[in-house]
């Protein structure tokens, strides 16, 4: 089934915010979108509406739609949510990994490593973002699986290298990757894997918390 124009219209409007195609302050013209799409300017309005909800568009009386700015407060509340929501996620993906996708987890894992000597946190953060879209991929609750792309996506709409900010943060996540991966390799129950994977994601928010000078999650 081809997806409706109104999906059309916010898949396209968020990979360009995202690839950076759509800079913050950019000027969303529903015409413009709806006649690239060749439909009219009522699903691509229902797509913006579906985007300031995410907090990645603007809409001011007058002005009309814009990408918003990168905004401090919107990046953590996205990262406390992916903090409870993600966990649950790879714990109901992780009895679906097999041998092939354990090894490809491995495998960017150890990219990931190999750039901890000559550290780039661009070309890290790339690589986590992919690790982490393979642990919860296979998530089986289309609501949490929804939940959690959304999260990714206001990250990287709001151009967010966590690891240029925590670069000291590195060394621990791989160490912590490695873990999770025996947890699922040894089919540990859910809840193990849930906890584990919490704590991972805390523990990157709490080091941002802590740059920023602010207490610790208590999530």
């Amino acid at each position: 089934m081809s997806p409706s124009k109104s999906e059309a219209a916010y898949a396209l409007i968020s990979q360009r915010i995202s690839d950076g195609d759509y800079s913050p302050g950019y000027r969303l013209v529903l015409g413009t979108i709806a006649d690239e799409l060749g439909c009219s300017v009522v699903p691509v309005r229902e797509a913006i509406r579906r985007l300031e909800a995410e907090g990645l568009v603007n809409f001011t009386r007058n002005v009309g739609a814009t990408v918003a700015n990168v905004d401090s407060t919107l990046y953590l509340h996205t990262m406390q949510t992916l903090s409870v929501i993600e966990p649950a996620a790879t714990a109901l993906a992780a009895p679906l990994m097999d041998e092939q996708w354990l090894a490809q987890a491995r495998e960017l894992n150890d990219r990931m490593r190999q750039c901890l000597s000559d550290f780039d946190p661009v070309s890290f953060t790339m690589l986590n973002n992919e690790f982490h879209q393979l642990l919860y991929g296979r998530c089986p609750n289309p609501h949490i699986l929804d939940l959690v792309q959304r999260g990714w996506r206001r990250l990287a709409a709001m151009r967010s290298s966590s690891f240029t900010q925590i670069p000291n943060r590195a060394h621990a996540s791989v160490e912590e990757h490695d873990r999770l991966l025996e947890l699922i390799a040894s089919n540990a129950d859910a809840r193990t894997i849930e906890l584990a994977a919490r704590e991972h994601r805390t523990n990157t928010l709490n080091a941002y918390l802590e740059r920023a000078g602010l207490p610790p999650s208590t999530l």
